[in-house]
């Protein structure tokens, strides 16, 4: 049967947008702008997982509100970057990872995903650890007794739920992360110095402070936000019934705009909470002498004698619900990039049985990640350093997401401008310069 007469009455991303649509009869302001958050907001929120609030905690702990400065400085980089990614998701109806087979041979597409899934299935594991022990603060079970049971719950809530169902649990467990706030005001910081870290960028070229500046970059701009921006771009339309790629490809004036509010309310959000988590820890253990931290839970427990209970309570709520948020974005980005560049079916709206390799690679990943945090390597060294591998892989990504943006037979006239033309090479330049630093002085 012709695709376009089992397609029915729905209308093409190309005359109307989810976004667009679903703002069409919501006259109040606030209403308009709730619902055009979505595929942005989640995103922001996942790039606050465990491995990024290890990285800020370490980075604040370490070297006080010296590294404040980086959460301004790259606000409008990876804004910029995410609504890129957007962007390539609307215009082409397909994933970055689909795109990408496309353009360029299989080997070189294949060599980024499976660098990309690498880091991901660490990243995944040691954030269900880092779950774990967060919950043992509140639980007196061991925490290497709650790996296997969180990362149960997470695979069969992805495997048996679907994609409207994980958007909306991802977007109240962004919520969560309110808490580095509260976290932050409990610090009581000083105010001139929080001034000077924030403004007065303060760079030291040692292997220490540079590998924590890729690490900070690494998380922040991290690869598979690249990925899962776009795909969800696409689920969103999937999801709104576009199950056919004609009906995905193109978009509207209206619906770019809408995702540009929506990317930089997400990128925003993101780099407030980080901001919030390096104050908190320069604030306290920095400034009473606490400059090393083996684990994100470790820095929570660290707190509650300096700033008092609630806290570090707050630190470990947060980190359990980024946690939740994290994990279930870090595998499923890692099967969408996987199944794109194969050619095979996926998607969280698709059932096991009609997709059954990209939950494969899903379950494959979760498990993968699941030992590897059970092998006995510290934490905030899995963390840290997956942070530091996808600072070396995002300018390469970037690279190619630069060319794909510019690139006419792609976008047609929804080639981006002058202003995102700078703002993505720069974000592309600073990854590669602090990546080529922190190799040149650890030599």
């Amino acid at each position: 049967m012709d695709s376009k007469r089992e397609a029915g009455d729905v209308v093409p991303a190309a005359d109307i947008g989810v976004r667009e649509a679903s703002v069409a009869g919501t006259k109040s302001g606030w209403l308009r702008y709730l619902a055009i958050l979505g595929p942005g907001i989640i995103t922001g929120a996942s790039d606050d997982d465990p491995s990024g609030i290890a990285t800020y905690s370490l980075a604040g702990a370490a070297y006080g509100f010296s590294t404040l400065w980086t959460a301004i400085v790259t606000l409008p980089l990876m804004s910029t970057v995410q609504f890129l990614c957007a962007k390539i998701g609307l215009v082409t109806g397909k994933g970055l990872a689909g795109v990408l087979r496309e353009r360029h041979p299989r080997w070189v597409v294949l060599a980024l995903v499976g660098a990309l899934g690498i880091a991901n299935t660490i990243n995944a594991g040691a954030d269900i650890g880092a779950i774990a022990a967060a919950v043992n603060l509140f639980v007196p079970v061991k925490a290497v007794a709650l790996v296997l049971p969180i990362g149960f719950i997470i695979v069969s809530l992805q495997i048996w739920g679907s994609y409207k169902v994980a958007a909306s649990v991802f977007k109240w467990l962004a919520l969560s992360l309110l808490a580095y706030i509260g976290a932050a005001v409990l610090a009581h910081p000083s105010i001139r110095d929080v001034i000077v870290g924030a403004f007065v960028p303060s760079i030291h070229f040692d292997s220490g402070y540079l590998a924590t500046l890729v690490a900070i970059f690494g998380t922040t701009i991290s690869p598979y936000m690249f990925f899962w921006q776009a795909t969800q771009e696409v689920e969103e339309d999937v999801s709104a019934g576009r199950r056919y790629l004609w009906q995905r490809r193109g978009t509207t004036s209206a619906e770019i705009r809408y995702a540009a509010v929506d990317v930089n309310a997400g990128m925003l959000f993101s780099n407030v909470v980080m901001f919030a988590i390096i104050l908190a820890t320069a604030a306290t253990l920095f400034q009473h002498g606490v400059h090393h931290i083996d684990t994100a839970a470790q820095a929570a427990q660290a707190l509650e004698p300096i700033a008092g209970r609630f806290s570090g309570e707050l630190l470990a709520i947060g980190l359990i619900g980024t946690g939740f948020l994290a994990v279930p974005i870090l595998t499923a980005s890692t099967a969408y990039a996987i199944s794109e560049a194969v050619g095979w079916k996926h998607g969280l709206d698709e059932t096991p049985g009609r997709a059954p390799r990209f939950y494969a690679v899903l379950a494959a990943s979760a498990i993968v990640g699941m030992q590897v945090n059970l092998m006995g390597i510290s934490p905030i060294a899995m963390l840290f350093w997956t942070a530091v591998i996808n600072g070396f892989l995002a300018p390469v990504l970037l690279v190619f997401i630069m060319l794909i943006s510019n690139d006419k037979k792609v976008m047609g006239e929804r080639r981006i401008g002058p202003l995102a033309n700078g703002l993505g090479w720069a974000a592309t330049i600073l990854m590669a310069a602090a990546a080529i630093a922190f190799v040149a002085t650890s030599v």
